[in-house]
């Protein structure tokens, strides 16, 4: 199992992700709201704007404030701090 800083010391699977999407676009916002309705959205922001939404093989949805592309490339071992992150 390897897990991927999401942010903010917030650890997720990295196994069970099936994609890693920017929140603008209105499908992913319906989708976002979809899984706040059932009760299945998982709000890892710490209050910061939401720049980064996860999806999981079990239809959990979950938030993060750093960018897609930096949760993307710490599955390749960066490690390093997203600049949100040292605020």
């Amino acid at each position: 199992m390897k897990l991927i800083n999401i942010g903010f010391g917030n650890m997720v699977n990295a196994d069970r992700l099936i994609a890693i999407v920017a929140p603008e676009s209105a499908p992913i916002k319906r989708i976002v709201q979809d899984a706040r309705d059932k009760g299945a959205l998982i709000d890892a922001t710490y209050g910061r704007r939401t720049r980064a939404v996860l999806i999981t093989d079990s239809d959990h949805v979950i938030l993060s404030a750093i960018q897609p592309e930096t949760v993307a490339g710490r599955f390749d071992g960066n490690t390093q701090p997203a600049p949100e992150e040292q605020d």
